[in-house]
């Protein structure tokens, strides 16, 4: 049994109040560590640390070049570690070695990317329309960001924001998800490892109510990064809107999935499988809305059903397993509770619709791979975004109507398009209202790429070269060349 305690301006720092809570193991619902519990103290204790590394000459004083070369050395640990923190997140969150196991040997190209991107970020000579006058531009960093990711993907959610917040000059107090931070913790000793000065990265756990809003109420926090549920996010945005402090939100989706006739049939199958199964379906981006064209609708269930039905369902750390667990308790039930909705509200089940109790399940938090037909748009398992293996079909007959479909929700995080047609992909990739729209592919990140959402999906982007002006301010600078009076009561 491990016990994990805060990670504080360098040291590890028992929680305030001495307590810690149980993390456990999805797959066989065994605790296998205890994490520390924190409280607004430990938030206090945490922020002010980054505070004080942030006005620190060991920091504020290092050239943009040198903070990429410690990003650089960081992508170059987590690449020799990545195979030991795959597995940590795998017995954490239940997630398929099969891609945790990549996940986090990608996880490099965030801190090499940001690394390389770090002296790169350039102010600008205006031109001026004021005689006399010389105006440029500079950015610069914001402070402490406080960071808060969910429990699907802890450390691949965290180097979206920690690469960038570092390279643009800030420091950081990270609070992962209470019930995957074990992933999180670990990283820190890798952070420690690369150099980065004491009081730079912090990382406190714990309770939301008890430590995050803490974290985000904090009068030194100068901005929140979070990734999470859109409830979450809007209770996260109210706090900080109190303080006129700035956000950026990746938030919930009801992703539509959209198949064309003319789509490759058998690519689109597996889009979208890849799109609501991979993950358990606990993904932000899940395309939990197939939209089939009525003319290959019956015959395009059918193969679905097909593939899905033969997923192995199991042992997460077994290489040739497709479904593993559900990561949480409390997320299992809600995922009955949808499919007890849905079947209430005239869906038809044609495949799974219940707990997996077969060959390979242990600890009792599997659900098997569940297609409901006979769904309209309006129905809550249509329009609630569930986070689990769950799709919803729905059909619809002209690129008009599978438009407007697609748009009528809330979210506006992702699409996807199966067609043949460049032109009708060309127009849907305008048309559909959402931050990532991918066409004959789906579930594709990368470093290179900004990633957000539309409406209640969130603002802001993560990754590419956008993200890196998530964490910086813009200071116009105005330089008379003259030292001429001018009439004080008179702008200029």
């Amino acid at each position: 049994m491990k016990t994990y305690n805060h990670y504080i301006n360098g040291a590890w720092i028992e929680p305030a109040s001495g307590k810690y809570f149980d993390t456990e193991n999805p797959y066989t619902g065994e605790v296998w560590a205890k994490i520390a519990r924190g409280t607004s103290e430990d938030a206090d204790k945490a922020v002010k640390a980054a505070k004080a590394a942030f006005e620190s000459s060991d920091w504020a004083d290092m050239r943009p070049t040198q903070r990429g070369k410690l990003l650089v050395r960081l992508a170059e640990i987590i690449e020799r570690e990545s195979q030991r923190l795959g597995e940590l997140e795998v017995q954490d969150n239940g997630k398929l070695i099969a891609e945790m196991g990549g996940q986090t040997k990608y996880l490099a190209e965030w801190y090499r990317y940001y690394g390389g991107l770090a002296d790169k970020v350039e102010g600008a000579v205006l031109p001026s329309d004021k005689p006399g006058i010389f105006n440029f531009t500079r950015y610069e960093p914001m402070g402490v960001i406080g960071m808060i990711t969910a429990w699907n993907s802890p450390l691949l959610l965290l180097a979206w924001k920690l690469a960038p917040a570092l390279a643009a000059g800030n420091t950081a107090v990270i609070k992962p998800s209470e019930f995957t931070s074990a992933s999180s913790l670990e990283f820190m000793e890798l952070i420690k490892e690369a150099g980065f000065p004491d009081g730079v990265v912090n990382c406190i756990t714990g309770m939301g109510l008890e430590v995050g809003q803490p974290m985000v109420e904090h009068p030194d926090l100068a901005k929140v990064a979070f990734t999470g549920s859109d409830f979450a996010g809007q209770k996260i945005y109210e706090t900080a809107a109190k303080k006129i402090m700035p956000v950026t939100l990746e938030l919930g989706g009801k992703s539509p999935n959209i198949v064309f006739e003319d789509a490759d049939f058998e690519a689109a199958v597996m889009g979208v499988i890849s799109g609501i199964f991979a993950a358990t379906g606990q993904t932000c981006i899940a395309g939990s809305r197939l939209l089939v064209q009525r003319s290959v609708h019956d015959k395009f269930v059918k193969r679905l059903i097909e593939v899905a039905g033969g997923a192995k369902i199991g042992n997460p750390m077994s290489m040739d397993t497709h479904v593993g667990p559900v990561t949480t308790q409390p997320q299992y039930e809600k995922i009955l509770h949808y499919i007890k909705v849905a079947k209430e509200d005239g869906a038809v089940c044609v495949l799974g619709g219940k707990p997996y109790t077969g060959e390979g399940a242990r600890g009792n938090r599997f659900v098997e791979p569940t297609i409901f037909t006979g769904v309209s748009n309006d129905m809550r398992i249509a329009q609630e975004e569930v986070f689990g293996p769950i799709l919803s079909v729905i059909p619809f007959d002209t690129e008009e109507e599978a438009i407007e479909i697609g748009n009528d929700i809330v979210f506006g995080l992702a699409a996807g398009v199966w067609t043949s047609d460049i032109g009708r992909a060309l127009r849907m990739s305008e048309k559909l209202k959402a931050g990532t729209i991918w066409i004959n592919t789906y579930r594709a990140v990368s470093f290179m790429s900004p990633f957000g959402g539309y409406k209640r999906s969130g603002q802001g982007r993560e990754s590419g070269q956008e993200s890196i002006k998530e964490f910086l301010q813009v200071k116009s600078v105005w330089i008379a060349q003259e030292t001429t009076a001018a009439n004080p009561f008179i702008m200029r």
